[in-house]
């Protein structure tokens, strides 16, 4: 458990604001996400704002006695990766998720859905823009304040991010949207580039690029934060995190993990002269 608070206070040193930083899901299936409670205790002086996700009634009420900010839920777009991950059809699940997005809003804590596999089921394939803006429309009547846009497995591209964030604009206008991106196929900084100019209002990503889902064998990790924040922050669009200080936290979690390096390229890189000498 200390590595993990170590690791959350390496993040909001580099400047994050929003952090996902704990799961209440079964210790058991999933155990190296156990100490929830633990996590959260330690972190009741922060400077962020603090997340935990939430996988079902039992969850809630364990995130219910946390010291928490946000709660993020999980909502899905295809029945293949729902059945695998939960055991039960995607409509079963987006129906529990809704009620639970209630429940959570009584408390008085901001509210999250996470719409997985949005682009594409590993099992049954591509997957329609109506189905997910049709569930954020669910979520939305439960009064969500944000959506996010899974692309679990990592297939999906900028000009289909584009069409479904405008989507969803036009659908649920007082719904903040969030693009979850992973780079399988190296699209991942292109979608997320895209959500942007889509007006995405927010993007997940993870230092150093690890991530990816134990029920999707052979899907990639999330966006970098570092390789993510250097790319936005050249292009203009500022996020307040530093991203040096965000590479050289993939690179102590890099050795943390047994790694040579992470995924990410940035702490990786010789730096460069960003202005012209004079």
């Amino acid at each position: 458990m200390a590595v993990r608070v170590d690791l959350i206070r390496r993040l909001e040193a580099a400047g994050a604001r929003r952090i996902e930083t704990v799961s209440f899901a079964n210790p058991e299936r999933v155990p190296q996400m156990a100490g929830a409670e633990g996590i959260c205790a330690a972190l009741s002086t922060r400077s962020f704002s603090a997340i935990g996700l939430v996988l079902n009634e039992r969850g809630l009420d364990r995130a219910a006695t946390c010291d928490l900010d946000e709660i993020n839920f999980v909502a899905y777009a295809a029945d293949g990766y729902a059945m695998k991950n939960s055991g039960a059809p995607a409509a079963q699940r987006n129906a529990e998720a809704a009620d639970l997005v209630a429940a959570a809003k009584a408390t008085g804590r901001r509210t999250t859905v996470t719409i997985s596999v949005t682009f594409g089921d590993p099992l049954d394939g591509p997957v329609p823009p109506e189905r997910v803006v049709g569930i954020a429309s669910l979520m939305a009547e439960a009064g969500v304040d944000e959506i996010a846009l899974g692309d679990t497995i990592g297939v999906a591209v900028p000009t289909a991010v584009a069409t479904l964030v405008a989507a969803l604009r036009k659908d649920v206008p007082a719904t903040a949207i969030r693009g979850h991106f992973h780079n399988t196929r190296n699209a991942g900084y292109a979608n997320a580039f895209a959500a942007v100019a889509a007006g995405c209002d927010a993007l997940d990503a993870a230092v150093g690029g690890f991530g990816g889902s134990p029920f999707s064998p052979g899907a990639g990790g999330n966006v970098a934060t570092e390789d993510l924040t250097a790319m936005l922050e050249r292009s203009g669009v500022a996020t307040g995190i530093d991203s040096s200080e965000m590479a050289r936290v993939g690179l102590w979690l890099a050795s943390r993990l047994g790694h040579d390096a992470p995924p990410a390229m940035s702490g990786r890189t010789v730096p460069w002269p960003q202005s012209a000498p004079t």
